[in-house]
């Protein structure tokens, strides 16, 4: 099983509301049955759509200040526990975003500047033994 951003198979979870436009590849992983999609700033309490959100070093906030490091955190653990009642060994997860990004992730000023790191359930699922891939690398 495969955990995947449900962002990535169309589910409307974007942060500003709008729908990123489908992965192929992962929408045929939930075709097959092979994958769990998963939204961990839902899964925190956070609405869509909300205000964008960055993450800096340890903490993350919104644009408007408020600090939502709480809803990343909670929203991470629910989605690694699906993660783990599914057997997942694998993840395929949003690029740079601030929960699901590999690598490279923004650097909380709100100016698209990219720095290396990752969201905060890419860490985790790194933590706990889940490869992470992001859709640009399968």
């Amino acid at each position: 099983m495969i955990i995947v951003s449900a962002c990535l198979i169309g589910i409307k979870c974007r942060y500003d509301g709008k729908i990123n436009r489908p992965c192929k590849k992962v929408i045929e992983l939930l075709k097959k049955r092979q994958a769990i999609p998963v939204c961990p700033e839902q899964l925190g309490g956070l609405p869509t759509p909300r205000i964008a959100a960055e993450r800096k070093k340890d903490r993350v906030f919104l644009k408007n200040g408020r600090d939502v490091t709480i809803n990343f955190k909670e929203g991470a653990k629910e989605a690694i526990r699906i993660a783990k009642l599914s057997g997942a060994k694998k993840a395929i997860l949003k690029a740079r975003s601030p929960s699901c990004g590999s690598g490279e992730i923004y650097d909380g000023s709100f100016t698209n500047t990219l720095i290396s790191g990752d969201g905060v359930f890419t860490e985790i699922c790194k933590k706990e033994g889940i490869q992470v891939f992001t859709e640009e690398e399968i």
